[in-house]
């Protein structure tokens, strides 16, 4: 009996162990996170297979990550869909923590942002319509009517190529200028136009590969300055997920392809 006993407690405070670091986990992160044991995710849930609506429910490559994430953290985890175009500055009014929307880590970013490490390295395309024979790599896009975001990865590239930019809120819109000839075309990610043509199957719209002019820029959370332990927190998440397989299982279902590593 008394061996029984002994065992007994010898469970116990195990299991109170475990249950007493998961507090610990989750309670040291709550004044890291603007909501009490939650992490915040601002995306826009508009650009598939990163974040969209399927059947009502909020979904994608983007949002499956930040699940994960959160798991890992002991967090649950809440989205915030907001517009490109003030997702960004949603950070600085404490809308969300993070944003999680297929931003590119670039030095301008560092400056003013924290980036937590690489999720995905996006592969850039120039769409246009199928019987276009001008733009057929990036030098051509000069003088071109471009349909871009104007403050993306993708308008900057644009910008910084000659383009004359259309401005667009998002893929569906710039899109819809192409196939309407307000626009003689867009750049944007691979996997983004794929999964608008698999909705959009008769649009005579086509690609340029344009990967090897446009050094592959990858994509991570983006958080305010001053939230250094937050970040780095989701970075180690984000290294676990890399190497227990789980961001290329997401990849493959989202994209068809890896591109959670370069």
């Amino acid at each position: 009996m008394k061996k029984v006993i002994i065992l007994l407690v010898g469970i116990l405070v195990v299991v109170g162990g475990i249950v007493g670091i998961t507090q610990y986990y989750s309670q040291s992160r709550q004044s890291e996170t603007i909501t009490k044991g939650t992490l915040t995710v601002g995306l826009e849930g508009t650009y598939a297979p990163f974040s969209y609506r399927e059947n009502g429910k909020l979904t994608g490559y983007e949002v499956d990550v930040a699940q994960a994430i959160g798991d890992k953290l002991h967090l649950k985890t809440k989205f915030v869909q907001t517009k490109w175009d003030s997702l960004i500055a949603g950070l600085g009014s404490n809308r969300y923590d993070v944003v999680m929307n297929n931003v590119g880590i670039t030095p301008e970013r560092k400056k003013t942002y924290r980036l937590a490490t690489p999720y995905i390295y996006p592969k850039t395309v120039l769409i246009k319509r199928s019987d276009d024979q001008n733009l057929t790599n990036l030098e051509s896009i000069k003088g071109k009517k471009m349909a871009q975001s104007t403050t993306s990865n993708y308008g900057q590239i644009a910008r910084d190529h000659g383009a004359e930019i259309v401005a667009v809120p998002g893929i569906v819109e710039a899109m819809n200028l192409i196939t309407t000839n307000r626009a003689e075309g867009s750049l944007n990610d691979l996997g983004a136009f794929a999964a608008w043509q698999k909705q959009n199957a008769n649009a005579d719209l086509t690609t340029v590969d344009i990967s090897s002019e446009v050094k592959s820029q990858p994509s991570g959370p983006l958080l305010k300055k001053d939230n250094i332990k937050l970040e780095k927190d989701i970075s180690k998440a984000i290294e676990e997920l890399e190497k227990d397989g789980t961001l290329t299982k997401l990849s493959m279902k989202y994209f068809g392809t890896d591109l959670s590593h370069e």
